[in-house]
């Protein structure tokens, strides 16, 4: 089983990170036989979609010279992907957005094979906010567009930027989303 986590901050000490690290060393103690990467978006080269549909001719292949067709495989060969992001401005980060796009470049592919996806979003607003509905709305429009399944969208507000690190409870919440996948 192959499991590819995004971590859409550019906090390499973040919450997001710290998050979705959690879940990786879960996943890995208690689904051993699982292979896990987690790629830091930010630390990514991807430049945004031209929309010259030159992917469509070619296989799938973006023509783009950076890091998309490499990402891009690893998506089509995980069965698990979980996609963290910090809530920006309603929404997910740019870098991860952009990763997310290029998804376009390999749809009709991507759509003939099922995967699990997961969500965890974290932001400062209180969990009622639409923020969370917003990036959630957004994933699960995707997964119907590809025939995935959307396993989980999970939410978590912090105080400050490394406030999740001092809070056992959330992230043995945290960890507890492997459950979900199996």
């Amino acid at each position: 089983m192959k499991v590819l986590i995004f971590n859409g901050s550019p906090r390499l000490n973040g919450n997001t990170r710290t998050a979705l690290v959690a879940l990786k060393e879960e996943i890995q103690e208690k689904i051993p036989d699982a292979e896990t990467e987690l790629i830091d978006a930010d630390r990514k080269n991807v430049s945004g979609c031209i929309n010259c549909d030159a992917c469509k001719h070619n296989g799938g292949e973006c023509v783009q010279e950076d890091d998309t067709v490499e990402i891009i495989q690893k998506i089509y060969d995980a069965e698990i992907l979980i996609f963290g992001s910090p809530v920006y401005w309603w929404g997910i980060t740019a870098k991860l957005k952009l990763i997310i796009d290029k998804m376009y470049s390999k749809s009709e592919q991507l759509s003939k094979i099922k995967k699990k996806v997961g969500v965890i979003c974290v932001g400062m607003a209180e969990l009622t906010d639409p923020e969370y509905k917003l990036i959630t709305d957004q994933f699960q429009c995707i997964c119907d567009h590809l025939n995935w399944g959307m396993v989980f969208s999970e939410a978590f507000v912090s105080e400050n930027p490394e406030s999740l690190k001092k809070n056992k409870e959330k992230l043995t919440e945290i960890k507890e989303l492997h459950r979900k996948f199996m």
